[in-house]
Order: C-alpha cells, then structure tokens, then sequence
C-alpha cells in the first residue's frame, strides 16, 4: 500500500494533468513522461496492468469483484485529482480512471461509477480496446443489462441519471433501447409498489408512474422493433384505462389528493 505522503502527492500531480478543451468533443490528449505528473500516471499504469493480469486469473467473476474493490483503492488519490482537474475544465486521456469507471460498474458503487462515467463522457476519454464499445454507449448498455437481469440491482435514480449522461451522444440504436426498457420497467415497478402517503408519490399518483413507464418502453420499441416490450405496453395500458375510469378513479382520485407536487 502507499504511504500518505506519496498518494497526496499522486492527487496533486493528478489535479496539474491535462490541457483545457481543445474543442467541443475533442480529445484530450495523452500524457507525456516527460512532465512529474505523466511519469506518475505511467507509473501507475504499470499497477493497473499488473492488476488486469491478476484479475484475468481468478475464474469467478463473483470472487472478482472483492479484489477489484481493494485494487480500486490504489487509484483513489490519483483519481480525485483527475477529477479536481476535470471542475477547472482540463482533462487528459486516463486509462486508469476508465477501467475504475468498469470495475465500480462491476462492484455496484453507482455514485463512483457515475461520477467517473460524467469525467468520462464530458472529456470523450477513449475506452480500452476490449470494450469495443464508446465509454457512453458501454454505459448505457452495461447499466441497462444488470438493470433488466437483475431488478433492484440498479437503483431507478442511477437509470434515469445514466440516460441524462448519455443524451445527445452517437451509439446504437439497441443500446438506449434497452436503456429505455430498463427504466420502463423500473417505473413500472414505482407503480407496482406505490404509496399514496409516501413522501416522493408524485403529483398524478399512480397513474403517472404507468404513464412514464409507458413512454420509456414505446420509445425502446421505437429504436428497436425487437425488444420485446409490446405486451408489457399492453398491459400497462390497460392498468392505466382502468385507473382513469369514474369508478376507480374517484376512489384513486380521493388518495391523489394527497400525493405531492
């Protein structure tokens, strides 16, 4: 492990590094050795190498995850530099602070991940080459799978942040489907599980969680025709109908009234 005074030094290296944007989606560019800070990020990329190739020789990838965690700790001090860095606009290409973005992915540390993924995607940091994917649309799909494989696994506030990370950035049309399905689903969920007395029940109630579900799984269908979502949107639909008919909704309306704005 590091001494303190050498991970400050890694932190404040790192917060030096980079060159402001030089253009609107443009690159930053690669860190030289011939700088304190480019020897220090080299230096480091050794450890990170050596942690992929310790990593490719544990089998399960359940029994991964632990030692990512730990490895993941190396690169803190030189990742909230790069971060620091990133608030005052300068960026470089990190090798580093991208596969951390993958393995908090993989631990399930969504604030982490998504604070590395918005330096990411901001500075258009190129991905490793077996990505084989954008940082954005890797994101999107990565999130998305666990999300629709899983459940609960990915809290709807990261989904719906994720979306927002990705807007307006190329990549398959399948991916921000299944980004859509994903989030879907998840309102369907809110509206499965809904509270009129809860704190954060919206204003429309119910009925405006099916609303959004509904929207998100049509736009998924719209970018992709196999996705697989036509019954659930039938279904929804009609949940929804049932909701606005007098019967049910004068009942329904009575809890809406004390649902929040």
């Amino acid at each position: 492990m590091f001494s303190p005074a050498l991970r400050h030094r890694q932190r404040i290296l790192a917060a030096q590094a980079g060159e402001p944007e030089a253009a609107p989606n443009a690159p930053p560019p690669e860190l030289t050795k011939e700088s304190p800070a480019g020897q220090e990020y080299a230096a480091l990329r050794v450890a990170l190498h050596d942690n992929l190739r310790s990593l490719s020789d544990i089998a399960s990838i359940e029994a991964r995850n632990p030692v990512k965690v730990e490895m993941a700790r190396t690169f803190a001090p030189w990742i909230e530099g790069v971060l620091q860095a990133g608030e005052q606009g300068q960026a470089a290409q990190d090798e580093i602070l991208v596969w951390n973005l993958i393995w908090a992915i993989d631990y399930r540390d969504w604030d982490y991940a998504l604070r590395l993924a918005a330096h990411a995607i901001h500075f258009n940091l190129a991905s490793p080459e077996r990505m084989n994917s954008t940082i954005p649309c890797f994101l999107a799909e990565q999130v998305a799978t666990i999300s629709l494989t899983q459940n609960e696994a990915v809290p709807h506030e990261v989904l719906a942040r994720v979306l927002a990370l990705i807007d307006g950035r190329d990549m398959p049309d399948q991916a921000k489907a299944k980004l859509h399905k994903a989030l879907g689903r998840s309102f369907a969920r809110r509206a499965k599980a809904f509270d009129p007395a809860a704190d954060n029940a919206p204003a429309g109630g119910k009925a405006a969680y099916l609303t959004e579900a509904v929207a998100h799984l049509e736009r998924a269908l719209q970018l992709d025709n196999s996705i697989g979502v036509r019954s659930e949107i039938k279904a929804l639909k009609k949940v929804l109908e049932k909701l606005a008919s007098p019967e049910v909704s004068g009942t329904d309306g009575d809890a809406q009234k004390g649902a929040k704005p």
